[in-house]
């Protein structure tokens, strides 16, 4: 009788409860529901377990050795040693040889450290941990992609290698980079200089510019070449013999100014590009006389890298340049003409946070010339030597700022957003030929923008 209800006690349940060696007291049940009907038991990786049985077993066994290992501490104790992850099986036997259970036993890595260090890093993080065989799986959203790398290097400190990365970033990932291009260039050149013509029926001379295209002084009257600019001619007789006294002087002042800002958006961890302009052919010569053509591009150029660190803290790797073509610098190829370039150009990395500006660049250049020709001698004459004396001058600035904005920006409905085109349409024919009116203006904000005339305020219009 006593031998039927061990039986029956195997058959109905056993419970095993796991009991760690040290520390509060915790319980985690196995169920037996029927003969032979697997369970399962989670032990942490280099840590063990204590399990109890209600039924007295005889003999037990573990599949495989390297992921646990177990011994007897008494007829219903057992002692279990997680060694390796994975998954492994215990059996239990009567005294009979009769099967009690086969208990699952899966060993894993232990992760309750790396949860408390995760909490204590990064404590309103929404990150979930899994055991997968000897890896870690992190899953959950985080607020930026530096806070991701950091929980990822911290796991990569518990599973060296065996890291899986299933988590996402929210918050806004997209940044538009507004750049301003700011160029003033101002020049100012003076010259003074003299030139003094003798001529008569048997001699001539001269000093300084031609009087005459054909530098013929013996003609009845002195006449300045074509090209002269700010250029005043004293003409007179004495006797048979013509006096010239030619006297140029001429002050100029230039200045340009360029402006440009582009905008562009790209998505944070993503490259984009942009270039307004064009591209100059470039003959290139090859082997055997070949020649083929390479096109440069010139105009406004900007690559960048946006990341966004942390909130709206946002790492910018930027490439950045504005070129022209510059005919004054061209050289002769192989019977062509190939023109040069001014180029701009600023390359660097900067981190701002939303709506900030930086100043990225900054060239300020000032060129300096000034030129003495005169006739030896008779120039360092005082008074008198200015007549025998050329001089010129001049100066040229340039001052160049890269200035960079970058906004955190969502998409918006389409209507929100107002074109270009959207201000003016064609005319009508009674516009056209009875008013010369060469368009119309549309309805709304962006027909108040089209009504300004070109002196004041232009550009883009965003609702």
């Amino acid at each position: 009788m006593a031998f039927k209800a061990m039986i029956a006690a195997a058959l109905t349940g056993l419970a095993l409860t796991s009991i760690p060696m040290t520390g509060p007291a915790w319980a985690e049940g196995l169920r037996i529901v029927k003969k032979g009907t697997e369970t399962q038991l989670s032990v942490p990786m280099n840590r063990a377990v204590v399990v109890e049985s209600d039924v007295p077993f005889s003999e037990l066994s573990i599949a495989n050795p390297g992921i646990a290992d177990i011994s007897s501490l008494s007829d219903r104790t057992i002692y279990v040693l997680g060694k390796s992850p994975g998954l492994t099986t215990l059996t239990l036997l009567d005294a009979t040889g009769r099967l009690i259970t086969n208990v699952d036993v899966r060993v894993s890595a232990d992760v309750s450290e790396f949860k408390e260090r995760l909490r204590q890093i990064l404590p309103n993080e929404k990150i979930e941990v899994r055991t997968a065989n000897d890896g870690i799986v992190l899953s959950g959203t985080v607020s930026s992609a530096a806070r991701l790398q950091r929980a990822m290097d911290l796991a990569e400190r518990y599973a060296p290698e065996r890291v899986s990365n299933l988590m996402s970033v929210g918050g806004v990932q997209q940044v538009m980079l507004k750049v301003r291009f700011a160029e003033m260039q101002r020049s100012v050149s003076k010259s003074l200089s003299s030139s003094v013509a003798l001529g008569g029926t048997n001699f001539s001379a001269e000093t300084g510019t031609w009087l005459q295209g054909d530098n013929g002084l013996n003609q009845p009257s002195l006449t300045p070449k074509a090209d002269s600019l700010g250029a005043i001619l004293f003409g007179f007789d004495v006797g048979s013999t013509q006096v010239g006294l030619l006297i140029e002087a001429l002050e100029q002042k230039g200045m340009v100014r360029t402006l440009a800002e582009p905008n562009l958006s790209a998505l944070s961890g993503q490259e984009a590009k942009f270039l307004a302009g064009g591209e100059y052919p470039v003959p290139v010569p090859q082997d055997d006389g070949v020649v083929t053509v390479e096109f440069k591009p010139f105009g406004i150029e900007m690559n960048f890298i946006p990341r966004v660190i942390d909130g709206d803290l946002i790492n910018l790797e930027l490439n950045t340049a504005v070129s022209a073509i510059d005919p004054s610098n061209s050289i002769t190829l192989n019977g062509s003409q190939v023109a040069a370039f001014t180029r701009r150009e600023a390359s660097t990395t900067v981190e701002m946070r939303d709506g900030e500006s930086f100043a990225i660049a900054g060239l300020i250049q000032d060129d300096f010339l000034d030129n003495n020709a005169q006739l030896p001698w008779l120039g360092d004459v005082p008074i008198l030597g200015a007549l025998f004396r050329s001089t010129d001058y001049k100066r040229s600035q340039t001052e160049l700022v890269i200035i960079i904005s970058a906004h955190l920006v969502t998409p918006t409905r389409g209507e929100a957003l107002s074109l270009p085109t959207d201000r003016v349409k064609p005319p009508s024919e009674n516009d056209l030929f009875l008013f010369g009116r060469v368009s119309r203006t549309q309805n709304g904000p962006a027909a108040e923008v089209a009504r300004q005339d070109f002196s004041g305020s232009y550009g883009y219009v965003m609702d």
